[in-house]
């Protein structure tokens, strides 16, 4: 039996302790700072903890403390707290979706207080509960032995055609390298599908969509989970999506995985135009539009559309 404590209790990190606790003997001890998610964990088996402080006090050494927490600020502030509670030998692990480079930075901190950092690039939403989670692990060796239990429980079962639903890439900032490019890459597929519903969306024929996505999955080479998931999408919200407003958010992965391409020189013309076209889904190249018909009414003559008062 191992031992974990889980930080941040939300979509992703409740599901990962309730699947730990459903499908094995492991004892966790888990803390968010909303009670109701604490109360959550505790029916699913877990040991709630009040504040970080007591879920230290509830592991035995050398512990492990996986933080599910948003990036940026909320994270720098659990590991900052963290350091001053842990000791030597014990390990942090990052599961949310840091940039690798603050990985490095967060891992050079905690060396000379002895303890350990694992970055582990985690995929699987809201549906990892029931499927497993795809994980992506940078770190040292000896954290990951340790920690390896856990992950073969997270994971999908290990298959003969393509291995355990986990891997180890590296040292730190391997994993959240990869799930990075991972992102990137996912930007690119959904534009894509994005941009073929769309014209459907415009044809002479009145096409279902939801029919066609279903379909793909029959056998064709575009058939994937993520067109398994607009079939789903169409069949809840109907054939024009007509509930949902026409606004993409991008979580931070699709822009370093840019940035990154062009401090290496190396051409991502699908990825970068896919993280623009989410610029462009909130307004933000309205302006450019106006320049556009501006331009073309200047040296064309070409009408002009009056914007509503």
């Amino acid at each position: 039996m191992a031992q974990i404590g889980f930080v941040g209790l939300g979509r992703m990190g409740g599901n990962m302790v309730a699947r730990i606790k459903r499908d094995s003997d492991h004892d966790v001890v888990a803390f968010d700072p909303d009670k109701g998610a604490r109360d959550k964990a505790k029916a699913a088996g877990a040991r709630p903890a009040s504040s970080l402080a007591d879920l230290v006090k509830k592991l035995d050494a050398p512990r492990t403390v996986w933080l599910m927490v948003p990036s940026g600020q909320v994270t720098r502030d659990a590991v900052d707290k963290l350091s001053e509670l842990l000791e030597k030998g014990d390990t942090i692990i990052d599961g949310g979706n840091s940039r690798w480079t603050d990985d490095k930075a967060r891992a050079a901190a905690l060396k000379p207080l002895g303890i350990e950092y694992m970055d582990v690039g985690t995929s699987g939403g809201v549906w990892g509960l029931d499927v497993g989670y795809c994980m992506m692990v940078g770190g040292p060796p000896r954290s990951v032995k340790r920690v390896a239990p856990i992950l073969d429980v997270l994971a999908p079962a290990a298959t003969p055609e393509h291995g355990p639903g986990w891997g180890h890439f590296g040292p730190v900032g391997a994993g959240h390298y990869v799930k990075m490019v991972h992102n990137g890459i996912e930007y690119g597929l959904m534009q894509a599908y994005a941009e073929g519903f769309s014209l459907f969306d415009a044809a002479e024929y009145e096409l279902d969509n939801g029919k066609i996505a279903h379909l793909w999955m029959q056998g064709s080479v575009v058939r994937s989970w993520l067109c398994e998931l607009a079939a789903k999408a169409f069949d809840e919200e109907g054939n024009e999506l007509a509930q949902i407003a026409p606004y993409v958010e991008d979580s931070g992965e699709g822009r370093w995985t840019v940035e990154d391409a062009i401090d290496k020189r190396i051409p991502t013309p699908v990825i970068t135009a896919s993280l623009f076209e989410r610029f462009s889904s909130r307004g933000q190249n309205a302006f450019a539009a106006k320049v556009n018909a501006a331009l073309r009414n200047q040296f064309g003559g070409h009408a002009i559309t009056k914007a509503k008062q």
